[in-house]
């Protein structure tokens, strides 16, 4: 069985490191503890007998019983993040609290949400659909055959699924005494809402600002069909608060926030042209663009799913911007420099 550390943060900020996957192999779920000693857990981490097990020695730790557990929060809607809400209330009767949003994006990925009006799924559960979507924008067969296996082997690790209170984003979210502003971006994960405390200057980031890894930012079919446009201008939000300490989902807290933002929207600036520049040589599909952007980074399913999502956001940008276009052909899409195409034309 793993055991979490704990970390104390602040005067009433406890950091835990429950157990996830590989690569991150870690997620960091937070305990705030309130003025009648009940506890708000934020992000619990995804669901497996090992975590099961890793929150009841955490409890027993901190002398804590289900009784004293009053609320989760969700940042967001991935199983490292949402996976183990519904477990802890089936315990604790606690609520789980997220975004609006962000609750319609689990529905999407775990429920009922995916049909014709999500947008181009055409009725199809989306483990079926986002393997075809792939393959219409270049991704050879040795890929595409894994990622419906892949996508449905979280299914375990989000169940039972939570019964959700919507958090009132015109009001403060009160957890371990303080009144805390919420803070809603997107592009990692549509709905994500971070925590501000103004007068201590804390901000629990979930996974929309992380040091050292850049989060991922993903184009899925009937979802967000801008997240990288959608992330950039939540890191320039985020950026905008005087931060004295960071707490974010994965890596340990961190000072220095503003830079951490200016450094990840320089490097989606930077990976934006690189994109272009690949272009400039003749019309590729977005697999072959993800193939020179991640080609020394991929070496599973998980990791090509995040990378060819991740490049599909960046060419989606560059068509935004006028600086690509999608072509069809032979029922798939190819992205082109659109200053070449306008060369061509005139």
């Amino acid at each position: 069985m793993s055991k979490a550390e704990i970390t104390s943060w602040d005067k009433n900020i406890l950091q835990v490191s429950v157990p996830m996957d590989s690569p991150l192999r870690q997620v960091n779920s937070y305990i705030l503890t309130d003025e009648k000693g009940r506890v708000t857990i934020i992000d619990p981490g995804p669901r497996s007998p090992d975590t099961e097990n890793c929150w009841l020695g955490i409890l027993q730790e901190l002398n804590l019983s289900w009784m004293d557990v009053r609320d989760i929060v969700v940042t967001h809607h991935h199983p490292d993040h949402y996976g183990l809400a519904g477990w802890l209330q089936s315990q604790s009767g606690c609520k789980v609290w997220m975004t609006e949003r962000a609750h319609a994006e689990a529905r999407l990925m775990w429920g009922d949400g995916f049909g014709d009006d999500a947008g181009n799924g055409n009725g199809k559960d989306i483990n079926d659909f986002l393997p075809v979507y792939f393959s219409r924008h270049g991704m050879t067969d040795e890929w595409s055959n894994g990622i419906k296996a892949h996508l449905e082997s979280f299914n375990s690790q989000v169940e039972p699924q939570p019964v959700v209170s919507y958090l009132n984003l015109a009001e403060p979210f009160r957890m371990g005494g303080r009144e805390w502003q919420l803070i809603v971006t997107g592009g990692h994960a549509p709905g994500h809402v971070s925590l501000y405390h103004a007068d201590s200057g804390l901000m629990i980031c979930g996974d929309a600002v992380l040091p050292q890894i850049s989060p991922n930012v993903s184009l899925l079919p009937g979802s967000d069909p801008q997240p990288l446009e959608t992330f950039l201008q939540g890191l320039r939000e985020l950026g905008s608060y005087p931060v004295s300490m960071a707490f974010p989902g994965h890596r340990e807290p961190f000072a220095g926030f503003t830079h951490r933002v200016n450094s990840l929207l320089a490097h989606h600036e930077e990976r934006l042209d690189t994109a272009a520049a690949l272009l400039t040589s003749g019309p590729l599909s977005g697999f072959a663009v993800c193939e020179v952007l991640f080609r020394s980074r991929v070496t599973s399913v998980h990791q090509m799913r995040f990378a060819m999502s991740e490049t599909l956001a960046h060419l989606a940008e560059l068509v935004r911007r006028e600086r690509a276009v999608m072509l069809e052909a032979d029922g798939g899409f190819l992205f082109a420099s659109a200053e070449r195409v306008r060369e061509h034309i005139s």
